[in-house]
């Protein structure tokens, strides 16, 4: 019934709003700097040592896992310990149990971090709402979490999706906005987040500052991150000569239960999808471990079991922006025919600073002597999402190709956010909420329709 009525309110919206597709939005967003919050507006939390900058991200290749992540300014005992247990009816006490963290901290420049905590849980119940409790004594401080049902076909599951987010007053928007619907379960996330390097000696106080500024939404439903060229902080001339060091850090992430060797490519499967996370910025060529590795997780994709295949990466394939214009181009030339070989729904990559989606279109049948180098539509091909709209304190990328190309079908410099609610294993709803006089408003929508098991042409998207 959810799904019939979901299909009958887009129909109705096609009916009378449709556009044909090679739109660029008119709408013109108000004048507005993409100014920074300062590092003021994040103060630690009160009490002696409490935990901080607190997230989650899945730990397990199904979904019975999760890596629960904080910082504390000291090592004390039981800072390293998370409590956690199942919610359970009525006057029922809970079985409360204990697990301890990896813990580390690192240093940068002239920074040292605070203790960085990461705990593994695994073995937990599919579809169960757990409470957790991070520090001790007078500083204990409470969360939860939801798992993922199991792994399944028609499993439904709403994933948001914010990229290149950052922390400036623009970026609090895109935040609350994707807050606001009670709906999203887990963030897919292509990139881009504090902006550190921003700064002056990539100032790790940002780091700090944007973990708290994301933990109400960090600390309760799972992030999964690719990393961006802002999370390289590669500055040998302060020496800081290794890349991705306070990301890596900060982030812990299950690659190891996808057979990665790196935690800046890995992958999990969510309800009914199976998401890929790729690196726009490690080695991809032949025999590289990132291309020998992608080559062997496309092999085990079971569309029987999770029908959505979706892949993140940073640097778009397909962007009609000056900005950053053809920068995924190596990375498509060596992936693209994987791709439609294995019938992506999805792709998603963020580092542009607008948001554009395209048509289900391919470019894989050129050679040296054939000359066919224009992209086609192909059913097989996945959709190509540009999603770098967070609010970041570089600002909007308003310059589009004119006239706009065959293969985009919507594109608008602003902020904002979407949702992919994933149906069945035949539909998904997607939908772009732009930031509109301090209220989201869905000004891009498609009902995409799955390439494995309904590979038919979607019907024109309804726009704002």
């Amino acid at each position: 019934m959810r799904m019939n009525i979901v299909i009958l309110a887009f129909v109705f919206l096609n009916i009378t709003t449709v556009i044909n597709g090679g739109i660029t939005s008119k709408y013109v967003r108000q004048a507005q700097p993409s100014t920074e919050m300062p590092l003021s507006t994040f103060p630690s939390p009160a009490g002696h040592n409490a935990p901080e900058q607190v997230h989650i991200i899945q730990g397990d290749y199904n979904g019975r896992g999760i890596i629960i992540s904080w910082v504390t300014p000291l090592n004390l005992a039981g800072s390293n310990v998370v409590t956690y247990w199942k919610t359970v009816d009525g006057d029922v006490k809970p079985e409360k149990k204990k697990t301890h963290a990896s813990t580390s901290s690192y240093r940068f420049y002239d920074y040292t971090s605070g203790f960085l905590h990461h705990a593994t849980i695994k073995g937990l119940e599919y579809d169960t709402k757990y409470i957790y409790e991070v520090g001790s004594d007078e500083s204990v401080r409470q969360f939860n979490f939801t798992t993922p049902p199991k792994v399944g076909p028609d499993v439904p599951y709403t994933f948001g999706i914010i990229g290149d987010l950052g922390q400036t007053y623009a970026s609090n928007e895109t935040l609350y906005h994707y807050m606001s619907n009670p709906k999203g379960q887990a963030v897919l996330f292509p990139g881009d987040l504090s902006y550190a390097d921003n700064h002056p000696n990539h100032d790790q106080r940002k780091w700090d500052s944007w973990g708290r500024f994301v933990e109400p939404c960090a600390a309760y439903q799972p992030f999964i991150y690719a990393a961006g060229n802002h999370e390289v902080d590669f500055v040998p001339n302060i020496g800081e000569p290794h890349a991705f060091k306070p990301y890596i850090h900060r982030y812990h992430n299950s690659y190891k239960t996808s057979k990665s060797t790196s935690p800046l490519w890995f992958s999990i499967r969510r309800a009914s999808a199976h998401i890929i996370v790729l690196s726009s910025y490690s080695a991809y060529g032949k025999y590289t471990p990132q291309y020998v590795w992608l080559e062997q997780e496309l092999k085990k994709v079971n569309r029987e079991e999770t029908p959505w295949l979706i892949v993140m990466v940073h640097a778009p394939w397909y962007n009609s922006n000056n900005y950053h214009y053809m920068e995924g181009e190596s990375m498509r030339v060596m992936f693209e025919p994987w791709f439609v070989n294995n019938k992506v729904d999805l792709v998603i990559a963020g580092h542009v600073h607008s948001y554009e989606r395209t048509e289900r279109i391919s470019n894989i049948k050129y050679n040296v002597t054939n000359g066919l180098s224009s992209p086609v539509k192909d059913p097989s091909a996945p959709i190509y999402i540009t999603i770098g709209d967070g609010g970041n304190i570089e600002g909007i990328a308003n310059s589009f190709t004119d006239p706009p190309p065959s293969y985009s079908a919507y594109r608008e410099a602003s902020f904002g956010h979407a949702v992919l609610d994933i149906l069945n294993r035949t539909h998904a709803l997607y939908t772009w909420h732009r930031n509109q006089d301090n209220e989201p408003v869905a000004a891009d929508s498609i009902m995409l329709h799955n390439r494995y098991f309904f590979p038919v042409e979607e019907l024109p998207s309804s726009r704002a």
